[in-house]
């Protein structure tokens, strides 16, 4: 399970080194994918393919909104094997989606990471914090 709040940085080569608690765990390779919320996600390769590819893989093609969700998460992801240092590879494209400088900071978020902009995440933690009360009363409704 990914948990925690990690600060980073990514390096003049475009490397991010994943939080030390997590190498075990992503040696086998990772799936940096394009996240709904402006984020760069890193997955497991296992995780990756349960909770990414045979959800939206399955959705039907002759949909528009299944095309839309299956372009962006496949269509904006890469493979990499993390390097003896812990290190991936952040390619050009997810930099520029997640709007990514040098300064991120890496979230656990139970089966995957996001990468934030530092600032970024900042704002989005303090809309976080302000509305998480009335989303688990929401959910917490909708339970049956």
């Amino acid at each position: 399970m990914f948990i925690g709040q990690y600060d980073h940085s990514i390096d003049d080569k475009s490397r991010l080194t994943l939080p030390v608690r997590f190498r075990d765990a992503l040696a086998d390779g990772v799936v940096l994918s394009k996240g709904l919320d402006g984020s760069v996600d890193v997955y497991a390769k296992d995780a990756w393919q349960t909770t990414i590819a045979e959800r939206i893989g399955g959705l039907d093609p002759l949909s528009s909104e299944a095309r839309t969700l299956q372009r962006l998460f496949f269509g904006g992801a890469a493979e990499d094997t993390p390097d003896k240092q812990g290190r991936v590879l952040l390619p050009p494209h997810l930099i520029r989606y997640g709007s990514l400088v040098k300064d991120v900071t890496v979230i656990g978020t139970h089966d995957h990471l996001e990468i934030w902009d530092r600032s970024a995440w900042v704002e989005r933690l303090e809309g976080i914090e302000g509305s998480a009360d009335h989303a688990a009363e929401r959910l917490a409704a909708q339970r049956v």
